[in-house]
């Protein structure tokens, strides 16, 4: 969609630069800010031209995803590893950065990009920092951040701060990020990396958009988390310090609440089903650790 009414585009290259004027907003893949008119909207600020690194090893083998990262590069974390010489049967070549970074829970990262209802097109350009501030239920990037214990980096006009990912949502549409504030990225904790993993999707349609998600997670340590999104208004995490059993995680994700109504499904509907998924997500991850 065309915004007519824009009339600056300005392309920052340093921190100063990021400070918005009157009628500007933030600009990252673009692919909602560009999906319906913005009548208020005067002025865009081009992230991309900050020439932040998409993916990168922190110290202690965390791992950050700048906010321009696209959900193509995001899928990428859950690719196998290759040679350099070739690939294997069937797999792309790439001799890539972010070779193996996912660790082991590489797979979750294309798990919640393919949650989206969207094609290859929009995941070279859309990001995970558009996707965890438009912070919709049905947006995968917010809960697969809670799911893995992140971090949001932030910085604004009143300097840098950070924002636990569980926290960041505060309701449909709505986050924890001040007037004039951004996220930079996208900080994921070693051990959430080494943790085992599962993740499912369920919409009314076979290509509707996600009622609910439930995601879980289990370190070596046994302590194994559980994340319902889509099905309430903003991610809800539960943690166990040993594998639940089935009655006591239903009970758990049923007393959560707030399930959200809208016509992708009912609040009813949404819990029974983020029940039925977190069992699923639970007896996966047991057979794991079997």
């Amino acid at each position: 969609m065309d915004l007519v009414q824009v009339s600056s585009v300005r392309t920052p290259r340093t921190r100063d630069e990021l400070t918005l004027a009157p009628g500007e907003v933030f600009l990252g893949g673009g692919t909602w800010l560009y999906s319906e008119p913005q009548p208020d909207v005067t002025g865009v600020v081009d992230l991309t031209s900050m020439g932040w690194a998409p993916i990168e090893r922190r110290r202690g083998g965390a791992l950050r995803l700048s906010a321009t990262c696209t959900l193509e590069q995001l899928h990428g974390l859950s690719l196998p590893e290759v040679s350099e010489s070739g690939g294997e049967a069937g797999v792309e070549t790439r001799v890539a950065a972010d070779r193996g970074l996912g660790g082991a829970a590489h797979p979750v990262f294309a798990q919640a990009v393919r949650s989206f209802l969207a094609g290859a097109k929009v995941w070279r350009t859309a990001t995970v920092g558009g996707n965890l501030c438009f912070a919709a239920p049905a947006s995968p990037i917010p809960a697969l951040a809670a799911l893995l214990d992140a971090s949001i980096r932030v910085w604004g006009p009143g300097g840098k701060r950070r924002i636990a990912a569980d926290a960041f949502v505060t309701g449909a549409g709505r986050t924890a990020l001040a007037a004039g504030e951004l996220v930079r990225a996208i900080d994921i904790p070693a051990a959430a990396l080494a943790s085992r993993t599962a993740w499912r999707r369920i919409a009314l349609a076979p290509l509707g958009r996600a009622g609910v998600f439930a995601g879980g997670r289990r370190e070596a340590s046994g302590l194994t988390v559980i994340m319902i999104a889509g099905a309430r208004t903003r991610p809800g995490v539960l943690r166990f310090e040993r594998m639940p059993a089935p009655d006591e995680l239903a009970e758990a994700v049923g007393s959560l609440g707030d399930w959200y109504a809208d016509p992708h499904g009912s609040p009813d509907w949404r819990r029974a089903m983020a029940v039925r998924l977190a069992e699923e997500v639970r007896f996966e991850l047991a057979g794991a650790g079997a």
